[in-house]
């Protein structure tokens, strides 16, 4: 069954109606309009949702795009794909598709800056004798709360031992125990050691295998430093069509159209929605607001991830000089290491509050240190590696040992401090087993993505799994559809080209780029404070209703300077996607009426069967209200 609600509107009556299929329900939030789409026989103006005709998961016809010709600029590239993300699912993507043609990718600061680069435990994957699939898939339901697709845990789990083993293949290099063979971690929710990793530092390993692969392909070109602006799309009769992306180089501040006919979203996550993030700075939820703009279905918004343990600074003998942009994360490995967590007066909590103790998932460590911190009313806790063998602490955490000694802090002799921080998405831009979306020609993978895998919570190092296996299994139906496409270059001439506003004058621009730093700070504070790790109703609807004065008093300010809709900044575009992403986790959160894995609400502390239901946010046009929600270049009429 599915359930149709008003995006804001919590007193609306809810209707159940039919399923996508028997296993897999949905909560359908309509964005305060209704409209066709085509794998939905019928979204009529009474917010029902009918029986879905068209599965997410199922391969849609071709498309074939035919237009006459015209004049190439030199503000246009074309390519036969687009890969917005230089993190493990955008570059192990391109690797595969640039054997059947073109790849742009698209990144936003240098190639190695993405969440894969921070990631530090490593990959889950089952490569021991005694360690089994079916294993795998249990501890990844159960840490997702019963919420998980168990058709895509199983097909992830299935998978991606040989996604490890290519990795290996192209050069990554992976710790290895004594007897020789791949030594095997154990994290927080898992039942065996599987978690293949490269010290502390698993994603910049990986990342720097498949950035050197990258580096020697020639169909591959790297764009750094442009900026992903908006989607091209067009409406084909009942079908949305994605052609491509505006971008700006935020070096040059030149905008370049890139033309492409698929298009890969890999841009990762939203983590600087919340003032703390173990997030590089370009986490701004800039894939899930254009996708949804461009009326891709988004899905579970409301489960975000805190990681239970990123450095408190306040905590270190001598504090960092300046606030960090991102927190600093102590990995989930310490703990799965045999690391123990106390509060200030070195009492051990955890066995308080789960058998499992510091090997409980990671939305229950972090709410426990979260009550912790509220009822002794201390700004971190502690966790301890200390009583294990230096050299094997130094051995498995060398960038962690590194980093914390640089403020004073021994971690073979001292505890570290630790509070939770916004780490990772679990919902996103809904994907089918291909990675496919509800927008034809575009593709999703990685943070970016909602497949199904996550559930209510991510099991620990099962997202660069996630991000390999997606990436791979997007490869087919990517090159399907660019063999099936053709675009001839008048298709530029589509949409309004972004305008970045220097007529406007540097004064004009430095009081725009400072109020909006104030609104985003505002905006980070208003999410740690309302939408936390700990909710309420009320909460939520006072977060509802601040943000969407923030926005619209923001827009009214930008308008009063003379911006316009069709012009761009990094700073402004920046800070209307993570005005989108939000809202959209505030909505989803909103019609969550229990408490499920990383949604965890005092209104309603306990799990409802009845609501086990993926949340499915459904955009429509109508829904233009403010600057924030409707897409840049309006497409023209031929």
């Amino acid at each position: 069954m599915t359930t149709g609600i008003a995006s804001g509107s919590a007193n609306l009556q809810l209707r159940e109606t039919g399923c996508r299929k028997p296993t897999s329900f949905s909560k359908v939030i309509l964005q305060n309009c209704c409209q066709k789409f085509p794998w939905s026989s019928e979204v009529c103006n009474k917010l029902q949702i009918k029986r879905y005709s068209y599965p997410i998961g199922q391969t849609k016809r071709p498309f074939q795009t035919i237009i006459t010709s015209c004049i190439r600029d030199e503000s246009t590239k074309y390519f036969d794909f687009a890969v917005i993300g230089s993190g493990v699912a955008g570059l192990r993507y391109a690797l595969e598709v640039a054997k059947h043609g073109t790849v742009a990718v698209i990144t936003k600061a240098e190639p190695h800056e993405s969440n894969t680069n921070y990631a530090q435990g490593g990959v889950s994957a089952v490569l021991c004798p005694s360690d089994s699939v079916e294993s795998h898939v249990q501890d990844t339901i159960v840490a997702g709360a019963y919420l998980c697709d168990e058709e895509t845990v199983r097909v992830v789990c299935t998978e991606g031992p040989e996604r490890i083993r290519e990795l290996i293949a192209m050069g990554a290099s992976f710790d290895h125990g004594e007897d020789g063979n791949l030594h095997l971690a154990r994290e927080g929710g898992h039942s065996h050691h599987r978690i293949v990793h490269a010290a502390d530092m698993t994603g910049r390993e990986i990342e720097r295998a498949l950035l050197k692969a990258i580096e020697s392909d020639p169909n591959i070109s790297v764009f750094k430093h442009h900026f992903a602006i908006d989607l091209l799309t067009s409406q084909d009769g009942s079908e949305m069509v994605c052609h491509g992306v505006d971008t700006m180089n935020t070096k040059t501040l030149k905008v370049l159209r890139f033309i492409s006919k698929v298009t890969l979203l890999a841009s990762g996550g939203a983590g600087h929605i919340y003032p703390s993030t173990t997030n590089p700075p370009v986490a701004t939820g800039d894939g899930i607001a254009m996708a949804h703009r461009a009326q891709a279905v988004i899905s579970n918004m409301e489960f975000v991830q805190f990681h239970p343990t990123a450095l408190a600074d306040v905590g270190l003998p001598i504090r960092p000089l300046k606030t960090r942009e991102n927190a600093f994360l102590i990995t989930e490995a310490v703990r799965g290491d045999g690391g123990l967590l106390y509060n200030l007066d070195m009492e051990r909590f955890m066995p308080m509050y789960d058998e499992r103790a510091e090997l409980a998932p990671r939305d229950v460590v972090a709410r426990s240190i979260d009550d912790q911190l509220k009822k002794r009313n201390e700004k971190y806790v502690l966790l301890d590696i200390s009583h294990k063998a230096r050299d094997k602490i130094l051995s498995h955490f060398p960038n962690i040992a590194a980093e914390c000694l640089k403020y004073g802090l021994d971690i073979t002799r001292d505890p570290i401090p630790v509070v939770p921080a916004a780490h990772y998405m679990c919902g996103g831009v809904r994907a089918g087993l291909q990675g496919e979306t509800n927008v034809l020609g575009l593709y999703v993978a990685g943070e970016v993505a909602c497949t199904g895998l996550h559930g209510a919570n991510r099991l620990a190092s099962n997202s660069l799994l996630e991000a390999l296996v997606f990436a791979r299994r997007a490869v087919k139906p990517s090159i399907d559809h660019m063999k099936s496409s053709h675009i001839d270059q008048s298709v530029s001439r589509w949409w309004d080209p972004p305008v970045v506003p220097m007529q406007l004058g540097c004064s004009i621009l430095d009081k725009i780029i400072r109020r909006t730093k104030e609104v985003r700070k505002e905006l980070k504070s208003i999410m740690w404070e309302y939408v936390g790790i700990v909710r309420s109703t009320t909460r939520l609807k006072t977060a509802e209703r601040r943000i969407g004065e923030l926005e619209l008093e923001w827009e009214a300010y930008l308008f009063q300077q003379g911006w316009e809709p069709t012009m761009v900044g990094l700073e402004a575009c920046e800070m209307r996607n993570l005005f989108c992403c939000a809202k959209l986790v505030v909505s989803s959160a909103l019609t969550r009426h229990e408490s499920r894995g990383l949604h965890y609400t005092i209104d309603f502390p306990h799990v409802d069967e009845q609501s086990r239901l993926p949340t499915i946010i459904v955009p429509c046009s109508a829904m233009n209200r403010t600057w924030s929600s409707r897409q840049l270049h309006k497409q023209q009429i031929c």
